[in-house]
């Protein structure tokens, strides 16, 4: 899908990241800091990585600056009320930098971390990809925590098929 109007990208960017909010929403706190395995990222550290490469690496290169992302630690946020600010803190700063973007914006190219050029639309759809990736991870943690997850798009699989109307 190509991305030609900045308008209709917002507002689908804005509703990926809708269904992001009310995953996190429904994190316990006390299991902020859990990761399935030591060294792998831990739910804040997934939180923060999203929050981070979205003003810092995907943002800065549109602008056609360099990636300034520098990982996704504690340093940056510690403790759930911190970690969801820095999560919709960094948002809202990424948000006003598309903003300014144009329709022509789109058409140009940027250069991604390993320097190869891109154009504006494509890096902004990977952007998207990224995010679903990174929630996707967080859909996996939280059932292996059997914590209650919201169904993606309104309906679980189970009610799919109840559902449906089989011919």
């Amino acid at each position: 899908m190509e991305i030609t109007n900045m308008e209709n990208f917002l507002e689908y960017y804005g509703k990926i990241r809708q269904r992001t909010n009310r995953l996190i929403a429904v994190i316990p706190p006390k299991y902020m800091d859990w990761a399935y395995k030591p060294g792998k990222f831990t739910i804040a550290d997934i939180i923060r990585h999203i929050a981070a490469m979205e003003r810092y690496m995907f943002a800065e290169n549109v602008l056609g600056k360099p990636c300034i992302y520098s990982g996704c630690g504690k340093e940056l946020a510690d403790g759930y009320d911190n970690v969801i600010h820095y999560f919709n803190e960094k948002h809202e700063e990424s948000l006003t930098i598309f903003k300014r973007l144009s329709d022509e914006d789109l058409q140009r190219k940027c250069l991604t971390p390993g320097n190869a050029p891109i154009t504006v639309w494509k890096w902004l759809r990977a952007m998207t990809e990224h995010e679903i990736h990174h929630r996707a991870q967080l859909y996996i943690y939280l059932n292996l925590l059997d914590v209650k997850t919201p169904p993606m798009f309104g309906l679980s699989s189970e009610e799919v098929i109840q559902n449906s109307q089989l011919k």
